[in-house]
């Protein structure tokens, strides 16, 4: 990751203000555009060329203030305004750029647009890589006193006394160059892992359904859920089976993944790999241990569920492989203005300004909505054009899925407009302790107004099964991910080796442990591993999901079981942006992560379900 890259990682949600907002009565009769407009962001490709060539011309005038940061507030403050400005402008082209090659990842201009704004972050990241180490040598006293003298250094005040905050963590200019210099061969295991998996093993084809089916990654994750239990069995499986036969180099790739973290924290003057994961947002290190605690301890609630879904499943046992295949069905169908419709009115107790900006900013091309051919896959908002607004990229279906991702993406969206209203670019962005928060709430709020309209015993055992996968797949499976994280890091922080049936033998016996006596696991399936590419991406990212689902639960709860006064806090949270340490957001609206009450009241509501679940069943 560039240096730039490091320090705008908060900016990236970032978004216009809302427009003028209308009604959903002023909206509902129109035909609801499905393409973004991207002249939004530039008239056409010749104008984003222009822009990046400026931009480009503008980053050696940055070092004009080099070594002058500490003269006084009105230099601070240009050279500051200076190098947002062109932050600004950079994203921006980012933005554009990104979407453009999502549109039709076969354009080839298109995929070199994305480069070249890319190697111009880089560049951007080179000519601004001085500043951190000249603002940790003015000191925390002088930035303070110049900070106070003028009103206009405020919105630069967070991000300077941060980076003075890491002033224990931080080498002087040779010791970072030579982090720097480190970091592409770190970054090694990543690429091994993906050439292995992409490219290397030989996956087999497998008979499912009278049809021979590639199983690679793709494969296995679209046959998982397959009717056939012993179709099913097989699926799981040969899949391992021929991961396990790279179980060896796969190894080799997240050990020196592992061991890197462990070089950089030790590097940094940190006492272990998750002290230094979670220092750069400033999350207590207990916030991580509470949640695997508490997980932990709610064990036998999910023990309780994998029961229930065997006896919906009508069979005689359970193990790994069942536990994809939906236990309920729903036939009803949501196109794009019935999942506009149902989502304004679930969201309707976050209140008249929420649901007035919420109805406006889905009418807008803001959204490319269907699949089509060459398009990215998945789903995500892209809100770093702060003086344009969010982008959101859908691959729509008409199911409840749909229906839940359009929820999920518009509270990515949502956030990014409320927190770029509320506050400058400079403290808009937000982290992603909190990012997927306010797309949980939507979530949250969705599959309760369901369950409120909810007709008959089968269409709500859907609902309440929707919420029991959430708290599955979402909650349990992210926190086994990272006690997986925390044993293997631990292991290396003591000198012990991790070869892949090392990391095998530690995953296989969480999965039995999270999964209880009664699912069957075989060894085979310890390799599961090796699948998720943040393990190789990222230090200690997963609980990060964990942590929002449990956060959301408790803000939902409040939300509806409240008044004002709950959910305006909720919105004041969304509001703050990166103005704060995320925990500390958190704390200020009423949800307090370094305590063990949140993990709690969820894993409550969770048994609850499971016995309404159980009063429908009998």
């Amino acid at each position: 990751m560039t240096e730039l890259s490091r320090r705008q990682a908060l900016l990236l949600a970032a978004a216009a203000a809302a427009a003028p907002s209308l009604s959903l009565a002023q909206t509902a009769g129109a035909q609801l555009p499905t393409v973004w407009d991207l002249t939004h962001l530039y008239p056409n490709d010749a104008a984003w060329d222009a822009e990046a060539k400026a931009v480009e011309a503008a980053l050696p005038g940055l070092s004009a203030y080099k070594g002058r940061l500490g003269e006084s507030a009105a230099t601070l403050k240009a050279a500051m305004e200076a190098i947002s400005a062109v932050n600004k402008r950079l994203l921006r082209l980012i933005v554009y750029a990104t979407l453009k090659a999502d549109e039709d990842l076969q354009v080839a201009a298109n995929q070199e647009r994305r480069d070249r704004a890319q190697a111009l972050g880089s560049k951007a990241g080179e000519a601004t890589a001085w500043v951190n180490p000249e603002v940790l040598r003015i000191g925390r006293a002088r930035i303070e006193t110049l900070v106070s003298s003028d009103p206009g250094l405020a919105k630069f005040r967070f991000g300077l006394l941060d980076t003075v905050r890491q002033a224990p963590h931080t080498l002087d200019d040779k010791g970072e160059q030579l982090l720097a210099a480190a970091a592409n061969p770190l970054n090694g295991p990543q690429s091994i892992r993906n050439q292995l998996v992409l490219s290397d093993i030989p996956w087999p084809q497998v008979e499912v359904g009278g049809k021979s089916e590639r199983l690679d990654l793709q494969g296995y994750t679209r046959l998982r859920a397959v009717a056939d239990r012993a179709e099913r069995k097989k699926v799981f499986d040969t899949f391992f089976g021929a991961f396990k036969g790279f179980e060896s180099s796969l190894g080799a790739a997240l050990s020196a993944k592992v061991n890197g973290d462990v070089f950089n924290a030790k590097a940094r003057n940190y006492p272990t790999a998750l002290a230094a994961a979670v220092d750069g947002p400033n999350i207590p290190e207990s916030v991580y241990r509470t949640l695997v605690a508490e997980a932990n301890r709610g064990l036998p609630i999910l023990h309780r569920y994998f029961d229930i879904r065997r006896r919906l499943l009508g069979l005689p046992d359970m193990a790994y492989y069942d536990l994809y295949p939906p236990v309920t069905k729903l036939e009803a169908k949501f196109d794009l203005a019935s999942t506009r419709r149902l989502s304004i009115e679930a969201l309707k107790p976050l209140g008249p300004e929420y649901s007035a900006a919420f109805a406006q900013a889905t009418a807008q091309p803001w959204v490319h909505v269907y699949p089509q051919k060459g398009k990215a896959n998945g789903a995500y908002v892209f809100g770093a054009a702060y003086d344009v607004h969010p982008y959101m990229l859908l691959n729509h279906t008409e199911n409840y899925e749909g229906l839940s991702t359009y929820a999920h993406e518009w509270g990515h969206a949502m956030h990014t407009l409320l927190a770029q209203k509320a506050q400058p670019f400079e403290l808009a962005g937000y982290p992603t302790f909190t990012a997927e928060v306010a797309s949980t709430v939507n979530e949250q709020l969705l599959v309760a107004h369901m369950l409120k309209g909810a007709k008959g015993r089968d269409e709500r055992l859907f609902y309440l099964d929707r919420v029991c996968e959430m708290m599955r797949a979402t909650f349990y499976r992210q926190t086994m991910f990272a006690e997986f994280e925390l044993a293997a890091h631990e292991a290396a922080e003591k000198g012990e080796a991790l070869s892949g049936k090392r990391l095998s033998a530690i995953y296989l016996d969480l999965l039995r442990r999270y999964h209880g006596p009664k699912v069957q696991v075989p060894d085979a399936y310890g390799i599961e591993w090796a699948m998720p590419q943040h393990f190789f991406n990222y230090t200690y990212y997963v609980y990060q999901y964990a942590t929002s689902v449990t956060a959301a639960s408790a803000f939902a709860e409040r939300i509806l079981g409240g008044g004002a006064r709950e959910r305006d806090l909720y919105l004041g949270a969304l509001k703050a942006g990166g103005s704060d340490y995320p925990v500390e957001v958190l704390k200020r609206a009423g949800v307090d992560m370094t305590t063990a009450d949140p993990y709690r009241a969820m894993l409550t509501k969770f048994s609850r379900t499971l016995d309404e679940m159980e009063k429908l069943m009998a």
